[in-house]
């Protein structure tokens, strides 16, 4: 059972603290601002404390309609949730979560609040810089007649030319194995994604089980199938600075969890 205490300075703000009645143990914060457009750019962070005032500021510079922003932090421990704190701006939100729960469980989150808010649109993409928010134009021309639109970082050549040789193979090979698999030319994997929510339902997105970096392929596949999406090609540089919270049993898993996906028939 829950206590939820609600404190509400304004009609811009409206802050809640989640605790388990017996321990008194906070579960997550959250610092909700009133919403001021009908796009939401979704970002889940851990440990990316150098990078959020810079996502920040290419987003101010680089995304011509106005959009708000959340952060769903999974409880960083390196200064991340101090910078969100101090972020003095209306359209910036946050929401800490109790721990690491996993970078898929951070995008269902986030999408779960933005339909819950009832915005139009939902945007979803990286803190490490890897992904420009340049393209978030783009993405939000194609969505007027669209119902989702995925980025494709292997529509260019050398659009990984920043990369280090693993990563650049570990990506490569699974772009090629799920495109084999499920038959799709589309990027799974990639986590920068625009949603119509008009058209959008969230059951099906919450169709994908995963809550880990699996979700992306496994949502991918079940959309794909439900939905029309549309992809623009991108460049994606390294990331800012910080290192990849992607660890080698994530990429053991994710392989298995593909083979999984496609007896399973989704």
């Amino acid at each position: 059972m829950f206590i939820r205490i609600y404190i509400i300075y304004s009609n811009e703000i409206n802050i809640k603290l989640y605790f388990l009645n017996t321990s008194r143990t906070i579960i997550y914060l959250s610092y909700m601002r009133s919403k001021k457009s009908h796009y939401l750019i979704i970002i889940p962070t851990y440990n990316e404390k150098r990078n959020v005032s810079l996502i920040i500021d290419k987003i101010k510079k680089r995304v011509k309609l106005k959009c708000d922003v959340l952060f769903v932090d999974d409880n960083s421990t390196d200064g991340t949730i101090q910078v969100l704190k101090n972020m003095n701006s209306k359209n910036i939100s946050h929401i800490i979560r109790e721990k690491k729960l996993g970078i898929g469980s951070a995008h269902k989150f986030g999408i779960r609040k933005a339909y819950k808010l009832k915005y139009k649109y939902i945007i979803t993409m990286d803190c490490d810089g890897t992904h420009d928010p340049k393209y978030i134009n783009k993405m939000i021309k194609d969505i007027k007649n669209k119902e989702i639109v995925i980025t494709n970082r292997f529509a260019k050549n050398n659009s990984l030319k920043q990369w280090d040789i693993h990563r650049k193979l570990i990506t490569t090979l699974r772009h090629m194995f799920v495109t084999f698999i499920f038959k799709t030319n589309l990027d799974s994997s990639g986590a920068f994604r625009l949603y119509n929510i008009k058209k959008v339902k969230l059951k099906n997105i919450l169709l994908a089980k995963s809550n880990g970096y699996s979700f992306f392929t496994e949502s991918t596949v079940i959309l794909n199938k439900l939905h029309k999406i549309d992809q623009i090609p991108i460049l994606l540089p390294k990331r800012y600075s910080g290192y990849s919270k992607m660890k080698i049993t994530d990429v053991v898993f994710g392989f298995f969890y593909i083979i999984f996906l496609y007896f399973k028939k989704i």
